[in-house]
C-alpha cells in the first residue's frame, strides 16, 4: 500500500487533493496553491470522510484525486480514452449505451459524433449506432452524458456491425442525416 498525502487549496479551503507524490506536483496548479495537510501511511487510520479505494483509483488514473467544491474546471480538455467506456444516458436516468469510441472530422479535430454502443452480452452481440457529439451533455452526478434521445430512437437508428466503422461514411450518409434530423434539437 502507499502513503498517501493530503492537500488543501488556498484559494478554496473545502478542496482538497489526494496525491502519493510528496510535494503534491501532480496536483492541478490552476487550483492551488497547494498546503500538505497530512501523510497518510499504510498502516495508519484512514480518517477521511471518503474511501481509500476511490482516492488510490483517483490517482492511479490521475495522479490525484480531488475531494470537495471545485467552483472552476479542473480541465478545460479531456483525454479521449476518459470519454470512451463513459455510460450515456437518458431523460429518465437510465442508461441508454456506453460510448465507444469518438469519431473526429481530420482537417478541423473536431469531434463530430460519438460511437455508442448498446444491447449485447461482454460484447458478444452489441450493436452501435453513430450520434452527434452536440446531443450529449456531461452529468457530474451521473459521472455519464446525458441525452434528449431516447432507448427508442437509439434502438430505431441506422446501426453498425461490429467491424463495420461507425463513421456515418459514404455507406450511411443519408441513414445518419435522416437519423440525427429526427432527434430532440435541445438538452436537459
Amino acid at each position: 500500500m502507499r502513503t498517501y498525502r493530503l492537500f488543501q487549496a488556498a484559494n478554496s479551503p473545502d478542496l482538497r487533493g489526494f496525491t502519493d507524490e510528496p510535494a503534491g506536483a501532480n496536483l492541478p496548479p490552476d487550483l492551488g496553491p497547494w498546503t500538505l495537510i497530512r501523510a497518510i501511511g499504510p498502516d495508519e487510520e484512514w480518517t477521511p470522510a471518503i474511501s481509500r479505494a476511490v482516492v488510490a483509483a483517483g490517482i492511479i488514473e490521475n495522479g490525484f484525486y480531488l475531494w470537495g467544491p471545485v467552483e472552476q474546471a479542473a480541465h478545460l480538455i479531456i483525454e479521449s480514452d476518459r470519454v470512451e467506456g463513459t455510460a450515456v444516458f437518458d431523460r429518465k436516468n437510465d442508461q441508454i449505451g456506453t460510448i465507444k469510441r469518438l469519431l473526429i472530422e481530420k482537417v478541423s479535430g473536431r469531434v463530430l459524433y460519438v460511437d455508442v454502443t448498446f444491447g449485447g452480452f461482454l460484447g458478444i452481440g452489441s450493436r452501435h449506432v453513430t450520434i452527434p457529439w452536440e446531443k450529449l451533455a456531461y452529468d457530474k452526478e451521473l459521472e455519464g452524458y446525458r441525452t434528449d434521445i431516447t432507448e427508442a430512437q437509439v434502438r430505431a437508428a441506422a446501426t453498425v456491425s461490429e467491424g463495420e466503422g461507425a463513421s456515418p461514411g459514404r455507406r450511411r450518409p443519408q441513414d445518419t442525416r435522416d437519423y440525427s434530423d429526427d432527434l430532440p434539437r435541445g438538452l436537459i
